[in-house]
């Protein structure tokens, strides 16, 4: 599972969707990618807010499935593709990607074409 070395904490806030591009593979609460995006948890979570529709947990969720499912599309086995994107469970992630692509993480890596449900 990779990790993202992130420095001390910023002194000023930085761009919110930057960051969370950058860093949603990241081992980290929300209380860290707040701290780490120079805000407090209830900022960040407004801040969050104004740049997408979904909740920071679910805009996660959902940005790390879109990335493993390429993972998947180029061979990558499973569980690797699980973990790089920054998973921690492989029955969770098979379970919530079928949940939103229709199929399973092996079937996308065997080749069957998928479009989001959600």
């Amino acid at each position: 599972m990779p990790e993202t070395q992130i420095p001390n904490p910023p002194a000023q806030k930085v761009n919110l969707q930057d960051f969370m591009e950058k860093n949603f593979r990241s081992d980290m609460s929300m209380s860290e990618f707040a701290i780490m995006s120079g805000r407090s948890l209830s900022t960040f979570k407004r801040d969050f807010k104004k740049i997408s529709e979904l909740s920071p947990e679910r805009w996660l969720t959902s940005r790390r499935l879109l990335a493993a499912q390429e993972l998947l599309k180029r061979g990558r086995r499973v569980s690797d593709a699980c973990y790089d994107v920054g998973f921690k469970n492989v029955s969770h992630f098979s379970a919530i990607f079928k949940k939103k692509f229709g199929v399973t993480p092996g079937e996308v890596r065997r080749g069957k074409f998928i479009e989001p449900t959600e």
